[in-house]
């Protein structure tokens, strides 16, 4: 049987805050097949964070198949904030962020590498994406909101790869996660996160290129299809995509955090070892629509067609 084997290797998963999103899930696969896991979690997130892993929140979440516990180190990290000399004076005194120093990205990577006392990291996942005008129209998007949604969730990557990069193993692999939003009109994914998107995916191919010439790194994206996240309820209208996906994809279900954590397990282990600069989609094969199979006029007007129905098979000609 071919099977992912992590063990021995150390994996940093940057965007875990809680047990629903796609970061969690990832950092759970990683340690399924062995790997050592630390996690970056947003300063004013850190808390609030700890005290529920305390209070066993989410002890249900942390059992492995081998009947285990996964355990982690949490890292303060705002990926914003390249080096202390970035940070405006306003978020240096807010409490939350004084109670969680260091969390700048050149500070975590300087932590991380003290902590790993001469080892190396092996696996960088990067699970970051914020736009603070998310629920605003692109027209209706300042250049402020604009910039901030491009810096949190693109820019970084570019951040995180320059710092944790000489930390790496030759060999080792990183992981961004994108959105069909790159690519396609989404309406009401707003806030400048499309142009955010297109960036992160052009910088992964560049990235990948420029890594794998200095570091030997593989650098991959996977582009998921929605998932009912606490981050992604912020947008405020994901249960409506959620439906209209789930109607409209070649798989009609629900795509599942743990099938989006098995792709990026994948790509993250050796039998990805000639896969780079790639983007895979993990969503039910919803990005190669063109229309809509329950569209009014579509299938001869009946959007219960056979063509529609769980078990066609359509018949050669």
């Amino acid at each position: 049987m071919l099977a992912i084997d992590l063990k021995g290797k150390t994996a940093f998963v940057a965007g875990v805050a809680d047990d629903q999103g796609f970061g969690f899930a990832i950092a759970k696969a990683l340690a399924e097949a062995g790997a050592e896991i630390a996690v970056g979690t947003w300063p004013p997130a850190c808390n609030l964070f700890r005290m529920a892993l305390e209070r066993g929140k989410f002890d249900a979440s942390l059992v492995l198949a081998n009947g285990g516990k996964m355990a982690f180190r949490i890292y303060p990290m705002d990926a914003v904030y390249d080096a202390p000399a970035d940070v405006p004076g306003e978020i240096r005194e807010d409490k939350r962020y004084r109670e969680n120093p260091n969390y700048t990205v050149e500070e975590v990577a300087a932590q991380l590498k003290a902590d790993l006392g001469g080892r190396r990291l092996d696996i960088l996942v990067h699970s970051l994406a914020n736009a603070p005008e998310v629920k605003k129209p692109l027209l209706e998007t300042s250049r402020a909101g604009y910039l901030a949604a491009v810096s949190a969730s693109a820019y970084s990557l570019v951040s995180l790869s320059r710092h944790f990069a000489p930390l790496m193993n030759p060999g080792g692999a990183i992981l961004t996660l994108s959105f069909l939003a790159g690519d396609r009109v989404v309406p009401g994914y707003g806030g400048g996160m499309n142009a955010a998107k297109a960036a992160l995916e052009s910088d992964m191919r560049v990235l990948a290129y420029e890594l794998g010439r200095a570091y030997q790194l593989r650098l991959n994206a996977i582009s998921a299809g929605p998932l009912a996240s606490r981050a992604a309820r912020a947008i405020g209208f994901i249960d409506r995509m959620l439906d209209y996906t789930e109607r409209n994809q070649p798989l009609a279900k629900k795509l599942e955090a743990n099938e989006v954590a098995s792709a990026a397990a994948f790509l993250c282990s050796p039998l990805a070892s000639a896969v780079t600069a790639t983007i895979l989609y993990v969503d039910n094969g919803y990005h190669a629509m063109g229309v809509g199979v329950d569209e009014k006029g579509m299938q001869g007007g009946d959007s219960t067609s056979l063509h529609t129905r769980p078990g066609f098979v359509p018949r050669a000609p």
